[in-house]
């Protein structure tokens, strides 16, 4: 056992037990943060336009600001870019965190210097939760790899601008450099493609232990290992391999394949972060759900999903939440953002600690015909059908046909591409079918109605999900691919590549 490795047990121990004391009283731990919040944006021109002087409960918070998205909070936004300070926050921010935006273009999210420190905590207390759990920290002895993008920096008016996973790349802990691959060189390639096979070649020598990125591009990133060595599973290439962190995408579709590509069980650790702050961590291999993040500089608000587009939706605190319901989540943050809406919707499995799942986008679901289907309810009959047919499936998104053929009702359409078809399409279509009639009572009564017709199952190419985001150029990095659209945008895309 190397020294990094046996010293992480007690560090992990210490911090672990002062973030579970948090844990013991989170209304009190989010009160707290909330009267900081306020008193140090209170001279700022957003604390002055909503006097946030006056403000003493989160009562009198919700009655005097509103609820924004980026759009909303953008003539703020936009004169930070322009180089004015105490906009938001008090000064400038440290950084720019540029985000693709749909209607907006370019989004820059500010962190302040105050919130960067809280993103590299999180990630750090998601690594030790586990040493402290399971008492493996050997992966500290060997080769880390963060497949993320470029760590180098852009200037808006004097402020670095980057990608976020590029930007916590400068705060890597001084103790974890040698550990640390790709070489800075390598992350700085541009070219997705090009940056990989230079990953590929820069890894396949090392003894790597620790891998951490976003499911669908580690999983390019694994097939181009195996193709480079000629190896059966990871496991042969790198044999200390023994923990992997992703964030990002439910990974339980991606899990059958990951474990064939792998050779064995790897344990993994789910995060949560995101631009506007790194809100959850999986804390546990032995309860579901991610461990809601108190130590974020951020106080969190919740709206139940069927409200969140009211005039006056209701606006609950941690400690007024529920087990099992969608709620969408807010934030009010150490680097500005105030009443935001992210775009998440998470569900709580646990109050006691508070522990979440991501249950969807707003913006991703489909209601073409009044059905609401969300994301949990396509990924959870995706797993089923997986374990029940003995399919692995690469990807897959949800689109609905609102135009069929002549004569034809309208479906909703699956574009899967699979690693290993069923034996047995239809009857795996139908059971698909079922199995979302059960989850969703709005989507059973379209097609008793004979509204719609049962679902339908499109197979795309090998690598046709890659080649459809290069097309748009959004191969790699932080890109994701929505599991679901209430249009046929990717729909259209990914018809070119049909088998």
């Amino acid at each position: 056992m190397g020294i990094k490795s046996f010293l992480a047990k007690p560090y992990a121990s210490f911090l672990v037990k002062t973030m579970r004391k948090l844990h013991e009283n989170p209304a009190e731990a989010q009160k707290e943060i909330f009267h900081n919040l306020i008193q140090q944006a209170s001279q700022t021109q957003f604390g002055k336009d909503h006097q946030f002087v006056e403000i003493t409960s989160h009562q009198e918070f919700v009655k005097k600001v509103p609820i924004r998205d980026y759009e909303q909070l953008r003539p703020y936004i936009d004169q930070i870019v322009e180089g004015k300070p105490d906009v938001l926050w008090p000064g400038k921010p440290a950084y720019f965190c540029k985000t693709s935006g749909t209607t907006s273009g370019a989004k820059y999210i500010p962190l302040s210097k105050e919130s960067v420190p809280d993103h590299i905590h999180a990630a750090k207390m998601a690594m030790l939760c586990y040493i402290d759990e399971t008492g493996k920290s050997q992966y500290l002895d060997g080769k880390m790899m963060f497949l993320q993008g470029s760590p180098e920096m852009s200037d808006k008016n004097g402020i670095p601008v980057g990608r976020l996973s590029g930007i916590t790349a400068h705060w890597v802990p001084n103790y974890l450099q040698k550990n640390r691959l790709p070489s800075w060189e390598t992350n700085c390639i541009d070219d997705w493609e090009t940056k990989v096979d230079a990953v590929v070649d820069e890894t396949t020598p090392a003894d790597m232990r620790l891998i951490s990125g976003i499911p669908s591009w580690v999983q390019m990133y694994f097939e181009k290992v195996l193709e480079k060595t000629g190896k059966a599973t990871i496991a042969e290439v790198f044999p200390n391999f023994s923990l992997f962190i992703y964030g990002g995408l439910n990974y339980e579709p991606y899990r059958p394949i990951f474990k064939k590509l792998m050779g064995k069980d790897i344990p993994a650790v789910e995060t949560f972060p995101a631009s506007e702050g790194f809100i959850a961590y999986q804390d546990s291999q032995k309860k579901p759900g991610l461990l809601l993040n108190l130590e974020a500089g951020i106080f969190y608000e919740f709206v139940p999903v069927d409200e969140i587009h009211n005039e006056n939706p209701t606006r609950l605190t941690v400690s007024e939440v529920e087990v099992g319901v969608n709620y969408a989540l807010i934030l009010n943050t150490n680097s500005g953002l105030w009443g935001y809406n992210i775009g998440d919707t998470v569900k709580f499995v646990s109050t006691n600690p508070h522990r979440l799942i991501v249950s969807g986008r707003i913006k991703h679901f489909i209601s073409a015909f009044g059905e609401h289907v969300i994301a949990e309810e396509v990924e959870s009959t995706m797993k089923e059908v997986m374990d029940l047919f003995h399919v692995q499936v690469r990807e897959f998104h949800l689109a609905p046909q609102v135009n069929p053929a002549e004569g034809e009702l309208p479906y909703h359409e699956w574009f899967v591409e699979f690693e290993q078809k069923p034996a047995n399409m239809d009857a795996m279509r139908m059971r698909m079918d079922l199995l979302m009639q059960e989850k969703n009572p709005y989507y059973k009564d379209l097609i008793q109605g004979n509204i719609l017709q049962p679902l339908r199952v499109t197979s795309i190419e090998r690598d046709g999900f890659q080649k459809m985001m290069k097309s748009r150029g959004k191969l790699g990095g932080q890109n994701k691919i929505p599991r679901l659209a209430n249009d046929c945008t990717l729909a259209d895309l990914l018809a070119d590549y049909k088998l």
